[in-house]
């Protein structure tokens, strides 16, 4: 997925919480599709934590108030609240 896919909505989630981080990861996902399309997309709006798939994988639980509120704040901003 090109970084210009999710551009515009990144910045809307900066504005929503200064300071979050954009990483580039590698690997598919269903963003991709959506990209492929002309949609904008962010990825990674999930849980925030590590070991993704294997055996050690985790999460911040502590994260999690934050990361719906993100997630919430940019589909209100979608829908034009």
């Amino acid at each position: 997925m090109p970084e210009s896919a999710a551009a515009d909505l990144f910045a809307v989630a900066e504005r929503l919480l200064p300071g979050v981080a954009g990483v580039a990861v590698g690997g598919g996902s269903d963003g991709n599709l959506t990209a492929a399309i002309g949609v904008p997309t962010l990825d990674g709006l999930g849980a925030v934590g590590g070991g993704a798939h294997a055996d050690h994988e985790y999460l911040l639980v502590e994260s999690m108030v934050e990361r719906a509120g993100l997630v919430t704040g940019l589909v209100k901003t979608i829908r034009g609240f």
